[in-house]
């Protein structure tokens, strides 16, 4: 029923273009604060996020992990028999 368009914007958007006007001025403050360009803020504000992403996936998966061998042994030992 609606048809996407599949030709790509002429404009490339950064991170930073695509915040609300008061969301880009906090952001341009906190980057002027480090020392740094907003691109380059956001940039790395990206790369934190994806790697927090990251880590927070490998807690789990390893949470969801096979029990080790006391942990098995302990929880055979409170089955009834």
């Amino acid at each position: 029923m609606f048809r996407r368009s599949t030709s790509t914007p002429a404009v490339k958007t950064t991170p930073a273009a695509s915040l609300a006007s008061g969301k880009q001025a906090y952001e341009a403050r906190r980057a002027a604060k480090a020392g740094v360009s907003l691109e380059r803020w956001m940039a790395d504000k990206q790369k934190r996020a994806q790697s927090e992403l990251d880590s927070a996936r490998k807690a789990r998966v390893k949470a969801q992990a096979k029990p080790g061998l006391l942990r098995r042994l302990l929880e055979r030992a409170h089955k009834p028999l």
